[in-house]
């Protein structure tokens, strides 16, 4: 999905990938990338590697998840000259990566119109891909980033997923159109909701700590089996979802 802004205050991005204005900073509205769709399993390093193949980079990150640690397929890279960033985009862009096809463009500037635009989707069938649920909100608007959490030892989906639009009327809109449908291939309805509601920080304080108590307390097949039960329990708690 394509994610250039044109216009607005010049971005700079938060070690979590949000991109935030700024005042009297120097304009890198056009050295400051976004890249979308990267393998899960690439590295820091070889990301780094790749886009600095181009030329000289000022930073870059790989956005991971807080707790587990997994890539969020997703991440920025600054450069310092304008024309590798251009030239980035030209050469980069729509690169096959394993199976991903990545997506490089300019990192957009934060404003109101786009601020808390990320919804959090439950209810979603087993069997749904990232690419479908990305086809059943599209209808919506331009997508930002997407991504369906897996059990991380059996990698199937657990029904929950999360789309990040690229304006927050979109994503009100998807609200609005798919809360409390079938989608095809589903038995119930879905669930979708602003991932950003007053519990959110609450929720992930709880999970960072269940994670970090259960590797202490359990190991082996039960550590596994309680520690997923638990997180997606307080996953659910995290946004507000009953289930």
């Amino acid at each position: 999905m394509e994610t250039q802004v044109s216009g607005g205050p010049p971005p700079t991005a938060l070690p979590n990938g949000p991109l935030v204005s700024t005042n009297g900073a120097t304009d890198d509205s056009k050295t400051n990338l976004i890249v979308n769709y990267l393998p899960q399993n690439m590295t820091q390093e070889e990301f780094k590697s790749l886009f600095g193949s181009i030329g000289e980079i000022e930073s870059c990150k790989l956005v991971r998840d807080k707790i587990t640690g997994q890539s969020l397929g997703y991440g920025f890279v600054n450069y310092v000259d304008p024309n590798d960033a251009d030239k980035a985009i030209n050469t980069l862009n729509g690169l096959k990566l394993q199976t991903k096809t990545i997506k490089v463009s300019y990192a957009r500037p934060s404003s109101a119109s786009i601020r808390d635009a990320n919804l959090y989707v439950s209810g979603l069938p087993k069997t749904m891909s990232q690419k479908e649920m990305e086809q059943l909100f599209s209808q919506y608007g331009r997508i930002i980033t997407s991504r369906i959490l897996v059990d991380q030892v059996t990698g199937v989906s657990r029904g929950v997923g999360f789309i990040r639009f690229d304006k927050r009327i979109e994503a009100e809109e998807a609200i609005k159109g798919l809360n409390g449908q079938k989608p095809l291939g589903a038995s119930e309805p879905i669930t979708v909701k602003f991932a950003n509601n007053p519990s959110q920080k609450t929720g992930q304080a709880l999970l960072t700590h269940l994670y970090q108590s259960s590797a202490r307390r359990y190991a082996g097949p039960l550590h596994h089996q309680t520690q997923r039960f638990r997180l997606d329990n307080l996953l659910n708690m995290a946004y507000g979802v009953k289930r």
